[in-house]
């Protein structure tokens, strides 16, 4: 059901492809004529920016369902829009980026109102980024067109993408040198110690592929990791590997993430470095029509925690 209420900005016009400009980094891929043009600032730069100009550490994760939905929106073609809108209002000033999670929008055949609602974000809220949450993993060809999805069709500033596929495989959103890459590593749920855990040469598989992102993956510096908040153990170590690259960690709110373990574990000396997300604890706040002022005062509550953290791990660094 295309559509559904929302305007759909257009199809992008054919690209010629042409020669890959690094064969050894594109595997052989044909990659756009007009490579992805470099803008006034990259995805870590922005983020960067929004980390000093919100003083903020939290992402707000965008996992609409309808079915939680206040009753005044339920039934409303263009529910998921008008909901996740309404979050992003009340919220923006209190994070360093959004997240929406592409499954909750395709399952409700809402691809349409995804484009709409990344498309406000950038139009009303310039300098807070946008991560495209699809895990994306496939071989390259077919990553290739993952690649323009999220890039072209939807302009996210970044993308969640699953590594274990090797380096051809992420090639295609390497590309997009403006662009954040964000690779899975060890992540929020129970059942990733199942393979991520696995010795792979006397580490970890989750340490390798930190390293692997800190250093053969990383040219042109767009890399970045997730790590849950709620494996502080394994965050400390994916950052002793990677230096001060950005880390995307979830788990904190309805997960069960502790905000101060997460952040001795994976803060930078400057105060930064993690992209902290709730979701869940944010959006579902309230169930009533003032579900977004709700939804304003849970991430109130959790900027402050953050930063109260923050700020006390700086008074001892200086003591």
């Amino acid at each position: 059901m295309p559509g559904r209420g929302m305007p759909h900005p257009g199809p992008l016009p054919l690209r010629k492809t042409r020669a890959p400009r690094n064969a050894a980094d594109t595997q052989g891929l044909s990659v756009p004529d007009d490579f992805p043009p470099t803008p006034a600032m990259t995805f870590i730069q922005t983020l960067a920016a929004a980390w000093k100009k919100n003083d903020s550490l939290l992402c707000v994760g965008l996992d609409p369902d309808p079915a939680r939905f206040p009753a005044h929106l339920r039934g409303k073609g263009d529910a998921i829009f008008e909901f996740c809108k309404a979050i992003v209002a009340a919220t923006a000033d209190l994070v360093c980026a959004f997240k929406p999670q592409i499954a909750y929008f395709a399952a409700h055949r809402a691809e349409d109102q995804l484009e709409a609602l990344i498309a406000h974000i950038h139009a009303a809220h310039p300098g807070i980024p946008v991560i495209l949450d699809a895990k994306r993993g496939d071989i390259g060809a077919t990553a290739a067109q993952y690649a323009v999805e999220a890039f072209e069709r939807f302009r996210a500033d970044a993308l969640t993408v699953n590594p274990y596929m090797g380096r051809d495989s992420i090639a295609p959103y390497l590309a997009y040198t403006d662009k954040g890459v964000i690779l899975l590593c060890r992540t929020s749920n129970p059942g990733g110690n199942d393979v991520q855990a696995l010795d792979v040469g006397g580490e970890r598989l989750y340490e390798r592929v930190a390293r692997l992102a800190a250093e053969e993956w990383n040219d042109s510096g767009q890399c970045a990791l997730v790590v849950g908040a709620t494996y502080p153990a394994e965050l400390a170590r994916a950052r002793a590997l990677v230096g001060d690259m950005p880390i995307l960690s979830p788990g904190i709110g309805a997960q069960g993430g502790d905000i101060a373990a997460a952040l001795r574990a994976g803060q930078t000396r400057n105060g930064t470095g993690l992209i902290l997300n709730s979701s869940r604890a944010i959006l579902y706040a309230s169930p009533g029509e003032h579900y977004a002022r709700a939804a304003r005062q849970s991430a109130q509550a959790i900027h402050d925690a953050i930063n109260a953290q923050r700020r006390g791990r700086q008074e001892d660094r200086n003591a």
